[in-house]
């Protein structure tokens, strides 16, 4: 089983939203095979506390922009991982710390890796 064009929809939404906050660290984990709640796993890192939060509010204000109602938040006052799922995707925003210790990407390590497909940034000139 892969994950519905609506969750890959969705994926780019929040992929967008969070780089445009400097998030960094960008990864999608199909997990609709041993998952049968969600299709992805978004998974992103901040610098700080308050990195994490603009990163996360961007993306939900993005999703809900896209449609997507979410259906769940945690861990939004600490900004150390926010976590909001909106049925298809979820996705996980970490402090660098925090995912570097929690380790998604090695407990999912058997679910396929989603490209990500971002704009290249202009350089200054």
């Amino acid at each position: 089983m892969t994950a519905s064009a609506r969750a890959h929809e969705l994926l780019t939404v929040a992929a967008l939203a969070a780089d445009s906050k400097q998030a960094e660290d960008l990864v999608a984990l199909d997990v609709s095979g041993p998952l049968p709640l969600t299709d992805i796993f978004f998974l992103a890192s901040g610098r700080n506390e308050r990195n994490v939060q603009a990163i996360a509010s961007e993306i939900e204000d993005k999703m809900i922009e896209a449609g997507a109602k979410p259906l769940r938040r945690e861990g939004r006052s600490e900004g150390r991982w926010i976590l909001l799922d909106f049925g298809d995707l979820v996705a996980h925003v970490f402090h660098e710390e925090d995912r570097m210790y929690y380790s998604l990407e090695r407990l999912w390590k058997d679910c396929p890796a989603i490209p990500l497909q971002l704009p290249v940034a202009k350089s200054a000139e």
